[in-house]
């Protein structure tokens, strides 16, 4: 059998070789701590991963430290411990912008070297926008694409705009959740390792998409938060106040008032979270009905895991910068999906954003209002390089795209619960979960837990089969 594997990210985070996992078994272990963290926050918490004997790090987590025994994180950039930076006084805004877009110019240009037709995944907002600036520069022959996965978005006009305005080609894709989760059950087999971000079926679609359009290589503007500040605005300083860690009567989120009542579920579902582990993105399964899914006491162990990062969180002086943190230990699932979809379609992928040179520069070197400004206007910088070209925006107004419809998945319920039949083995309250809600999965709420078993399902039987049992972590 193989010994245990460590896999780091290279120091600029776009690059992870998979192929030591490439050679293992197919009835390798299961960590079933990791299921926990999946059914409880849609991702797992680094560095550990879906199998027992293997550690992912992404960032936070030194390279050379033995990733099995007792890893250790620190994130590097909090903002409250960062050298002095220039003052704005003293500040020349439009060398610092154009500065800033030389950088950028240069991280999209290192990005994309072994790509020969790169594709920007495009949502319309600032970090693509500003992307799409640079790229029109430094790879003209890309194709920008925009994924318009809900009724609520509308940055599809802000993309298709700046890309005809720079001079590029852009694509539109709709999400049909049938055609993604198709593309997402063909690529199971390949996928490295399993995460559930809420966007995971979003990127099968696309990277599938790319693929067949003959695209060799992804650019993802991911990756800048972390830097940039995440300012606290009240939609996200209700859910930390409504967190409580309450465990509430089963039949509350089934009362007929309660179950088609969205904005009532999630807000019911935030009362039983951690306060931390609510800055997560979407509605996910409660400690309770995660131990009822796998029919044992797991979840506490899943809680347990956020201890690793406690003494960077306690560190952490303000509710922006434990966000700050979060975003580090979440790149877990907002990386992964990206991750693991393009090394299953075989295509590049990289995160201008990410590039060393250009995030220390930000870090070091911006004064922090461009930053973060009066009234907590993010990405000051970020604006001013959008505004030398462009005025008002349709992202100003709102946000979102790709998104995934996860209402529209409940249409494959039944390939579902097939799914959860055939894997009772490794978690047997699925089914029961299942048939109990079936006619609730019109509410986002538990639509977003049924696409939670939806993601997972499929990558575990396609690992070990309806006969294996997972394996405790160590």
């Amino acid at each position: 059998m193989p010994g245990p594997i460590q896999l780091m990210a290279a120091a600029d985070g776009r690059r992870i070789d998979f192929s030591p996992l490439r050679d293992r078994p197919r009835s390798a272990a299961i960590d079933l701590v990791s299921m926990a963290d999946l059914l409880r926050n849609a991702f797992v918490y680094p560095p550990h991963s879906i199998y027992s004997d293997v550690k992912i790090a992404i960032s936070g987590f030194e390279p050379g430290q033995d990733l099995h025994a007792q890893p250790r994180f620190h994130f590097p950039y909090q903002s409250s411990a960062a050298p002095a930076r220039p003052d704005m006084a003293h500040a020349d805004c439009p060398l610092l912008v154009e500065r800033y877009h030389r950088l950028l110019c240069e991280a999209v240009t290192r990005a994309s070297a072994d790509m020969r037709t790169p594709w920007l995944l495009q949502s319309g907002g600032k970090d693509s926008t500003s992307m799409a600036m640079a790229l029109a520069e430094a790879r003209p022959d890309a194709t920008c694409v925009t994924y318009l996965g809900g009724r609520e978005e509308n940055e599809v006009d802000s993309a298709r705009f700046v890309a005809r305005q720079l001079g590029l080609r852009h694509e539109t894709l709709v999400c049909e959740p049938g055609r993604a989760y198709d593309r997402y059950l063909a690529m199971v087999p390949q996928m490295p390792l399993l995460t559930a971000d809420f966007a995971m079926l979003s990127y099968a679609d696309l990277v599938t998409e790319i693929a067949g359009s003959g695209g060799d290589g992804v650019l993802d503007a991911l990756g800048s938060d972390p830097y940039f500040g995440l300012p606290l605005r009240w939609p996200q300083l209700l859910r930390v106040v409504l967190a409580r860690r309450l465990c509430l009567p089963e039949g509350v989120l089934h009362s007929s008032l309660v179950s088609r009542n969205f904005p009532l579920s999630y807000a019911l579902g935030s009362l039983q979270m951690d306060r931390f582990e609510r800055s997560f993105p979407g509605s996910r399964f409660t400690d309770r009905e995660v131990d009822e899914l796998l029919c044992l006491p797991v979840a506490g162990a899943s809680r347990q895991r956020l201890e690793t990062f406690r003494a960077d969180i306690a560190a952490a002086p303000t509710l922006e910068a434990q966000r700050r943190v979060a975003a580090t230990i979440v790149e877990a699932a907002t990386f992964g999906k990206g991750m693991y979809t393009a090394d299953a379609a075989g295509l590049r992928l990289g995160y201008p954003y990410c590039d060393t040179v250009l995030r220390e520069w930000i870090f070091h070197e911006v004064p922090d209002r461009l930053l973060i400004g009066p009234g907590g206007v993010n990405k000051v910088l970020v604006r001013q390089h959008i505004a030398r070209q462009f005025r008002q925006l349709p992202y100003v107004r709102a946000k979102g795209s790709f998104r995934f419809d996860v209402c529209g998945l409940a249409g494959r319920f039944d390939q579902v619960h097939d799914f959860a039949l055939q894997a009772r083995a490794l978690m047997p309250g699925a089914p029961a979960w299942l048939e109990r809600h079936r006619h609730q999965l019109g509410n986002k709420y538990f639509a977003s837990k049924f696409y939670l078993l939806a993601v997972m399902l499929p990558w575990l039987l396609s690992r070990i089969g309806s006969a294996e049992t997972p394996a405790h972590a160590r």
